[in-house]
């Protein structure tokens, strides 16, 4: 499901004075001095053990065969990541579940008018790479389509989102009742359908242009990474940003036997068909359309001019899909913890691919089976969690996050007394680690960067090599120099695309998001062809990076498990926030029509500024806290600090949801409703704003401070146990 997330542009940075960056604090945060010397030699011994030989093997046998969910080879490959973490003596098991998974039974889209053309829809294999040849293949298709039997003019739509449709209005060209052309970009896929029903279209074709992902970026595959000719993004299209996981559940656990809607009344799937195609298919419908000539930036890289329609060319799309229920075998690990087993860490990854699937998701999933396998070293050495360890394999995530999403709602009870943090992967690369989440972990995931030597062997950490890179993008002196001056480096909020939303979304449990890219640009994304030939070819075919993205995981979860306090920190949510409210103080502004009253945010702003003070006091407290102090703190009182921690990120939960999607209850992060993937922050007030619903607004204003207010509370009342503590 997820696009490789790699964050290439500068993000704002933490506001501090210039530091030594590579000098290594005294103790680590949470820990004394003599707890953090145990520590870290126990994290050197961890990063010791993840093998670049071991990943690659993983992956060859991981990839062998296409694994999507509901297949017999999905289910043959969480049996594979099964017995590989039982024969390191780890508690593992299969834990089912299931989700309606559409396979489709019929695809026909053919131009009848003014020139014949049947579409191939198949992706031809390669012969360099074996893998593009193999028996069980889903064929191209979007997940969740309506099915359909139509025939209509065409009408190119540029990316499909709503300012092309803005554009089109301009234009005096109407879609009701015809087929739409959109090029994959600029948005989610499943957004681009979405907004076409809107408009009244019958139905909608995604294809993808080589200008954005074909020979234009470079060399096509297999003599390059990008997407060859003949292929095709599959990809889900479900509603995401309203409801991910099974649509015949939504709110609690898929299981056999289980309750469920009748289809009819789920809510997130396409009310028109659509169908991915490659840019060869796409070739002869750009070419047979005639009308106005697009706009300047709508032109992609095909040898043809580029003209909106609607028609001449008239197209016939028909798709018909089985609706089935399927099983979902979701891997899981438990570490127990010996002194808070009811404090949870979890991490994942998910395991089904639509294809074979190297890049997306094997190079994760084998990172976090090396994780599990050093876990299990250390175990074995004698070693114990303070912290109970869950780490899953999850299925179905491409088809719209299914088995994370069943497990959280299966589990949800149990999740939001005891789930301290959660920690995502998905796809891994070269380049430089890429880091998003909640910003109470944004000093921890920073420190933790600052301990882990960059894989690639520069003789800097892993933070200060993305550091380096960052300076060498910077566009101006003054942003280089900030990005050299800063302590941490700001991390992204998180969006939706990957298996930490039913976690942080919908539980309010803090995540993170973390996988290594940004030097490594190929075009073979969710395609036959993301093999383990392109992978080991043209990507990290070293794994050394993989094998760091390990160490990186393993390093976090060996911090949050073994520290006594646990990491979080609030300056980062308070200056975020912060950030958030400008950017929509300036929207609202720009937006606002004359005559409307003007857009009051000073209740949110008063709540930021005493979030600001409580985290300001919350650091004294803790910097105050006597070496041996938190040694010395008797269980419970630990354990009720720690809770009093971990709870402030559901402090931005909202019980109603958000407008129009009430599934998505965090007031801080929610995908956009028409982004999908990327991130709308404070999204009742943001969204509002840009939809021109100034009452919301102003509603989603008050609540809003409401749960900043009851954050710094939150850290208030932690900040007086420290305080109790350190006399």
């Amino acid at each position: 499901m997820i696009v490789r997330r790699v964050m290439l542009a500068l993000a704002a940075v933490l506001l501090a004075p210039p530091v030594i960056h590579s000098q290594v604090p005294a103790r680590l945060r949470g820990f004394t001095a003599v707890a953090t010397e145990a520590e870290r030699k126990l994290e050197r011994q961890f990063r010791a053990s993840p093998s670049p030989d071991r990943l690659r093997e993983y992956m060859r046998v991981i990839t062998a065969e296409p694994h999507h969910a509901g297949s017999p080879g999905g289910r043959r490959v969480a049996e594979y990541i099964l017995e590989k973490f039982k024969s390191w003596d780890l508690d593992a098991s299969i834990e089912p579940a299931e989700a309606l998974l559409p396979y489709p039974v019929e695809r026909t889209l053919e131009l009848v008018g003014p020139e014949h053309f049947v579409a191939a829809l198949k992706e031809p294999p390669i012969a360099a790479d074996s893998d593009s040849d193999d028996e069980g293949q889903l064929p191209t298709f979007n997940a969740y389509s309506a099915d359909g039997d139509i025939t209509a003019d065409l009408v190119y739509v540029n990316y499909g989102i709503p300012e092309d449709y803005e554009q089109l209005r301009k234009l005096n060209i109407d879609v009701t009742g015809k087929i739409v052309l959109a090029r994959y970009g600029h948005s989610w896929r499943g957004i681009k359908p979405k907004v076409a029903a809107e408009h009244g279209a019958a139905g909608c074709l995604i294809y993808s242009d080589p200008r954005d992902d074909g020979f234009f970026q470079g060399d096509p595959y297999a003599e390059g990474p990008w997407r060859p000719e003949q292929g095709v993004q599959r990809g889900s299209v479900i509603d995401l940003p309203v409801q991910p996981g099974d649509p015949l559940t939504p709110g609690w656990g898929a299981e056999a036997g289980g309750r469920k809607l009748d289809r009819r009344e789920a809510t997130s799937l396409m009310t028109i068909p659509v169908l991915p195609i490659s840019y060869g298919d796409a070739l002869p419908l750009l070419r047979n359309l005639k009308g106005i000539v697009a706009p300047e930036p709508w032109r992609g890289g095909l040898p043809v001019t580029y003209h909106v329609g609607p028609g001449p060319a008239k197209v016939h799309l028909k798709l018909a899909f089985d609706w089935q229920v399927r099983p979902l075998y979701n891997v899981i690990v438990r570490i127990p913890g010996s002194e808070f087993p009811d404090e949870w860490i979890v991490a994942g990854n998910h395991h089904d691919a639509w294809v074979n699937g190297a890049s997306d998701p094997t190079s994760a999933n084998v990172a976090l089976m090396e994780t599990a396998r050093g876990l299990a070293g250390l175990v074995k050495a004698g070693w114990r969690p303070r912290r109970t360890l869950l780490l899953a394999s999850w299925d179905g995530e491409e088809f719209g996050l299914m088995g994370s999403t069943e497990w959280v709602e299966k589990h949800q009870d149990e999740l939001r007394r005891k789930a301290v943090a959660y920690i995502n992967s998905d796809s891994t690369g070269k380049g430089w680690l890429a880091m998003s989440g909640s910003h109470s972990l944004q000093a921890f995931i920073n420190e933790v960067a600052r301990d882990v030597d960059d894989p690639r062997g520069s003789g800097l950490s892993v933070l200060e090599a993305k550091r380096t890179h960052l300076a060498d993008q910077a566009k101006t002196s003054a942003e280089r120099d900030a990005v050299r001056a800063s302590h941490d480096i700001a991390i992204d909020a998180l969006g939706s695309g990957s298996d930490y939303t039913a976690f942080l979304d919908h539980l309010q449990i803090a995540s993170l998001d973390l996988g290594f890219g940004g030097d490594d640009g190929g075009g073979i994304y969710h395609s036959i062809y993301d093999s383990f030939y392109w992978y080991s070819t043209f990507s990290d075919g070293s794994f050394v990076q993989v094998a760091g993205l390990s160490q990186t995981i393993g390093t976090a979860l060996l911090r949050l498990s073994n520290a006594d306090i646990l990491p979080f920190e609030f300056n980062g949510t308070a200056g975020a926030l912060r950030q958030y409210t400008d950017e929509i103080q300036r929207a609202a502004a720009a937006g606002a029509a004359p005559g409307t009253r003007e857009l009051d945010l000073a209740p949110l702003r008063t709540a930021i500024a005493k979030l600001s003070k409580s985290g300001n006091e919350y650091e004294r407290a803790l910097a105050h806290v006597p070496e041996g102090g938190n040694r010395s703190m008797k269980t419970p009182h630990l354990a009720a600090l720690n809770g009093v921690l971990y709870s402030t990120e559901r402090a931005f939960r909202y019980e109603p949801g958000l407008p129009r999607r009430p599934w998505f209850k965090h007031l801080g992060y929610a995908p956009g409703l028409y982004t999908g993937y990327a991130v709308k922050t404070l999204p009742g007030i943001r969204e509002a704003v840009e939809q021109g619903q100034w009452d919301e607004a102003g509603r989603f204003v008050a609540i809003v401070a409401g749960a900043v207010t009851t954050c710094a509370e939150h850290v208030d009342h932690a900040a007086a146990l420290l305080k109790k503590a350190g006399r």
